[in-house]
């Protein structure tokens, strides 16, 4: 699936991430969302090599990355410090300045990252998620039936770590099988994978770990930087599913994002909420246009 890229550990101060890199030119850093790993680019990673040099990365926690121990503020899986690690990687791969394409809970790691880290990131890519002060602050009733995996997931230790546990692939499939619109986006071996590391005891607990972190210290940072006035610098596309929660929930979604960034452009994509899974060759076709 990643002919041509190699596979590498990079370590960190906090941790080790695992990633894979192939390609050359101009650096793009690719980050993953839910229940996912790297191994969700497998159908774009291979044609963005053709222009870029690609990194694809598991983030903390996820996949083969470290689980460091975590803290009662939940800070060391707070998107601060997951970006941190992205950073580190980077540079350590002899990147100061690089591109970010990312996707869910990827796309919350980009977003804080370009906020904390401007000389870092050129351009963003974020797809189907808004920032994560703005979803709860505009929470409601279809909210919170829609995102109940959010409040699960964030739920006190050691509950949801206890319910995964019993059953992971119960929690794997719900989501493989209902946010989707394209059914047989998913390779079986694509689809074990993704069981496998929630599967994984300290893999659970560190993904609990980040949606605690997210409802708590992320938000807190991101109303720092919306009282701040800061903003993204970079310029910024918002891919978003037409038929996932996102357009569901928010008239104008992009409207949301020029809140945060002043260069932003992108539009909605006709499949579910797994866009580059669900419709590859769009995807490829919107970042060879954006990215420089």
């Amino acid at each position: 699936m990643f002919d041509g890229f190699d596979e590498l550990d990079v370590s960190t101060s906090a941790t080790t991430i695992h990633a894979r890199r192939g390609g050359s030119g101009p650096p793009v850093l690719l980050l993953h969302g839910i229940p996912e790993t790297h191994l969700m680019w497998h159908r774009v990673a291979p044609r963005l090599a053709e222009h870029y040099t690609v990194i694809a990365t598991d983030l903390r926690g996820w996949g083969d990355s470290g689980k460091p121990p975590s803290t009662p503020d939940h800070e060391p899986y707070s998107m601060r410090a997951i970006a941190r690690d992205q950073v580190e990687v980077m540079r350590q791969l002899g990147y100061e300045r690089f591109s970010v394409v990312s996707h869910d809970r990827g796309a919350r790691c980009g977003y804080r990252l370009a906020l904390d880290h401007p000389d870092a990131v050129t351009r963003l890519a974020v797809m189907d998620v808004i920032p994560v002060a703005e979803a709860y602050r505009r929470a409601g009733r279809e909210f919170n039936l829609a995102y109940w995996v959010w409040s699960f997931l964030a739920a006190p230790e050691p509950v949801p770590e206890r319910f995964i546990g019993a059953n992971p692939t119960v929690l794997v499939d719900y989501m493989l099988d209902s946010w989707p619109e394209v059914k047989d986006a998913f390779p079986p071996e694509i689809r074990a994978a993704y069981v496998k590391q929630f599967s994984d005891p300290a893999t659970a607990h560190a993904i609990c770990e980040e949606f605690r972190a997210s409802a708590t210290l992320d938000v807190q940072n991101d109303e720092d930087d919306r009282n701040a006035n800061r903003k993204i610098d970079c310029p910024v596309l918002f891919l978003w599913a037409q038929r996932g929660s996102v357009a569901k929930l928010y008239e104008d979604p992009l409207a949301i994002w020029r809140e945060w960034a002043d260069d932003v452009r992108g539009g909605p994509v006709p499949v579910g909420h797994f866009i580059p899974e669900e419709a590859p060759e769009q995807t490829v076709r919107q970042l060879l246009d954006f990215l420089p």
